[in-house]
């Protein structure tokens, strides 16, 4: 109802408007005030002849003149108080009539031809939903496409975001594989499987996604998307204080109007106010997922779990590998397999401790007692 009384409020001021010039009529135009002026300028002559400013026959024509525009105006404002109809009123009454029928009639059939007056209001939930129905159709166009064409790789690059936009994170990993293979390598196109991987873990930046970063990074030292997936690696291992360093560093060259400054600024107030590691034994760089990181992880879902906890370990893992000499991530490694109920995985990462840390007698007696409280020497 509110949307047929605006329009039949627009419908009314418009034809006020084709109304209003109609009705005015040329002859209003002149005012019964020149009756009045040509009397007084006949009056003004009389003084001046009398006066002597001005001579007998300038005085004459004056007064000819003055009485001639004198008689039109009487004329004039007689015709204004009793109009007679003519020609030009019958025709300003016919077009004022064609224009108050004719208006609304014709932006009714108008509405009715182009329109949609039997089409019920839509809510905005629905029209969302109208929305994702016509992406859905295109990715299926895409699709389709790609079925017969599997070796185009910008098909599978335009179609692997979207995949991520919809929440088709292992359909985003696979679109990103295709266009990495069918395509060069590129910073960009190397972040893009690392974001597609950690989306697809649930948020965790997994080993594989890292070195995917890695890579990206190799290609482009700046890659804003790369550095920030690191630095969000280091603090999901508990480096809080490498998370917070890496992402003071985007910021310092971020350019004034850099879109993504301000998220980047609300990870550092996140990551910083749940207090950086200090430099004691515990905060290597190893350090790896705490005992209480990976025991939460218990309370999700089993695909979830998978991919948290695996993600944590596996690079905490590749990294004692390269460099064994952190007791604490060794002893963290051991602890993680344990809760994952991955025995036989604690006694290798074990073996690799001892191994590692064959020199040093006093880490290995941790080592050794760690091993004999979880019930491993048995």
């Amino acid at each position: 109802m509110t949307l047929w009384f605006v329009l039949a409020l627009m419908t009314a001021a418009a034809i006020f408007a084709v109304l209003w010039p109609l009705s005015r009529r040329e002859s209003a135009l002149r005012s019964g005030s020149d009756v009045n002026v040509y009397r007084d300028q006949l009056e003004e002559i009389r003084r001046d002849h009398a006066a002597g400013l001005i001579g007998e026959s300038e005085a004459a024509a004056a007064q000819v003149e003055v009485s001639r525009r004198l008689l039109a105006a009487a004329d004039a404002a007689a015709a204004v108080s009793q109009p007679a109809p003519d020609a030009a009123t019958a025709r300003r009454r016919a077009v004022a009539v064609v224009a108050l029928l004719l208006l609304p009639l014709g932006a009714i059939t108008l509405y009715l031809m182009v329109g949609s007056p039997m089409l019920p209001g839509q809510p905005l939930a629905s029209r969302g939903s109208a929305e994702r129905q016509t992406i859905a159709q295109m990715v299926a166009q895409v699709e389709a496409h790609l079925a017969k064409n599997p070796n185009e790789a910008r098909g599978w690059e335009v179609v692997a975001p979207i995949y991520l936009r919809l929440g088709r994170f292992e359909d985003a990993v696979k679109a990103r594989r295709q266009a990495l293979a069918l395509s060069e390598p590129t910073a960009e196109r190397h972040a893009g499987l690392g974001e597609a991987l950690t989306a697809a873990a649930n948020g965790i930046v997994t080993a594989e996604a890292v070195a995917a970063f890695k890579q990206a990074l190799a290609l482009d030292a700046d890659h804003v998307k790369a550095r920030f997936f690191l630095g969000l690696a280091a603090e999901q291992d508990g480096r809080a204080d490498e998370a917070v360093a890496a992402w003071r560093a985007l910021l310092e060259r971020a350019p004034p109007d850099a879109p993504w400054a301000d998220f980047i600024r609300g990870e550092l107030k996140r990551v910083a106010g749940e207090g950086a590691p200090s430099s004691g034994p515990s905060s290597g760089p190893s350090s790896g997922p705490s005992e209480e990181q990976v025991a939460a992880a218990k309370n999700l879902p089993p695909e979830q779990q998978v991919a948290m906890i695996k993600g944590m370990v596996e690079r905490l893992a590749e990294r004692l590998g390269k460099d064994g000499s952190d007791i604490e991530g060794w002893l963290r490694l051991v602890r993680s397999y344990m809760v994952l109920g991955e025995r036989e995985q604690a006694l290798a990462a074990a073996g690799a401790a001892r191994r590692a840390l064959a020199a040093e007698p006093d880490k290995l007696r941790r080592i050794d007692e760690l091993v004999k409280g979880l019930g491993l020497d048995g």
